[in-house]
């Protein structure tokens, strides 16, 4: 069995004011008030939070899905389309009623907490392995086994979101009218992984960003902003808007594999981190993708003369390779992923 850590592949390559400067933790470094922001953090080649002439734009509202709606269907399947319509013209909800139980999130909260509390020495002995992504306490999955987990707690919270995406998932497939078992052998027995990151306040945020802009390479992503402080930005016509978080909610993302294996009817959506002057951030990111066995291409169910295919077909393990060769910047990879005018195609 092949075991390979997906943790977040978009922030692969880049650096993020959440990683480590050299063998310090960005956490230790603040421990002791900073005036200046070291050089290494310091993204000038990319827009500020705030670079509209009138300001910062107010915050953004986004839809929001009910999963009690969605799953009972009493409503004739109106929460089915607007989840339909979500996923094409923004890429991003916020779900609500999700089914995890409060006082698991309220003991993951806690535990994370405790965890980000102890001494540089403890944390290190969860820290990425060499030529991995930045960060603590990665966990991934194929076939539902663990490759590491330091709590019950967390592996509870794991399986209550693998459950969820995959409920999510099997909706998605019925919304797009394509067989439910099509979108089922995708991610079945792939990987899954979680990505835990902390932002420590920082005191010159318009010169760092939390997490460079990127759309997510995965098929799906569920975010849980475990101390509520918002940074999470998303790209709409060409501004970046600030999201407001819905309290309890999880917010879910349309990564690029679903945007390619729905031939560009769903849309994976740009989204960037920026950092906080006054409050540390905590989140837990839970990636959804195929197993490295499986072909990332459009379903061939959505592929007719009327509706050609827009996206090239490689297998998953060509499709990591690529991405990790390539600078990360926006939705770049995905549009190498398209098939150009007269470049055919493999499928």
């Amino acid at each position: 069995m092949r075991h390979i850590n997906f943790s977040n592949m978009a922030s692969l390559q880049v650096e993020e004011f959440s990683h480590s400067l050299s063998e310090i933790s960005l956490q230790e470094l603040v421990k002791e008030p900073i005036i200046t922001i070291p050089q290494n953090f310091i993204r000038l080649d990319q827009e500020p939070p705030s670079s509209l002439p009138y300001g910062s734009p107010s915050p953004i509202t986004t839809p929001t899905i009910d999963m009690t709606r969605l799953v009972s269907g009493e409503d004739d399947g109106l929460e089915l389309e607007k989840l339909h319509s979500t996923c094409k013209e923004w890429g991003l909800f916020q779900l609500v009623n999700h089914g995890v139980s409060p006082s698991l999130l309220e003991k993951l909260k806690h535990e994370l907490e405790e965890f980000y509390k102890l001494p540089l020495e403890e944390k290190m002995k969860y820290k990425m392995r060499p030529g991995e992504v930045e960060g603590y306490g990665n966990t991934a999955r194929e076939a539902g086994k663990l490759d590491w987990a330091d709590r019950n707690t967390l592996e509870s919270y794991l399986l209550e979101l693998q459950k969820l995406a995959t409920k999510l998932l099997s909706l998605m497939a019925k919304a797009l009218k394509i067989d439910v078992t099509e979108m089922i052998e995708l991610f079945d027995d792939g990987m899954q992984s979680v990505k835990m990151t902390y932002y420590p306040p920082c005191p010159q945020p318009e010169l760092v960003m939390g997490i460079t802009p990127h759309s997510d390479a995965t098929l799906l992503t569920i975010l849980n902003q475990v101390n509520g402080v918002d940074a999470l930005q998303i790209r709409k016509g060409g501004v970046w808007f600030p999201v407001s978080f819905v309290p309890d909610a999880f917010v879910v993302n349309v990564g690029d594999i679903l945007e390619i294996f729905s031939n560009g009817i769903y849309r994976s959506i740009e989204h960037r981190a920026t950092a906080n002057s006054e409050k540390e951030r905590i989140s837990v990111a839970f990636f959804i993708n195929p197993k490295f066995e499986a072909e990332v291409g459009p379903s061939p169910s959505l592929i007719n003369p009327k509706n050609p295919p827009l996206f090239k077909r490689v297998g998953m393990e060509q499709y990591v390779k690529d991405f990790f060769s390539r600078k990360l910047n926006g939705k770049t990879y995905l549009q190498h992923m398209r098939i150009e005018n007269g470049e055919g195609n493999s499928a």
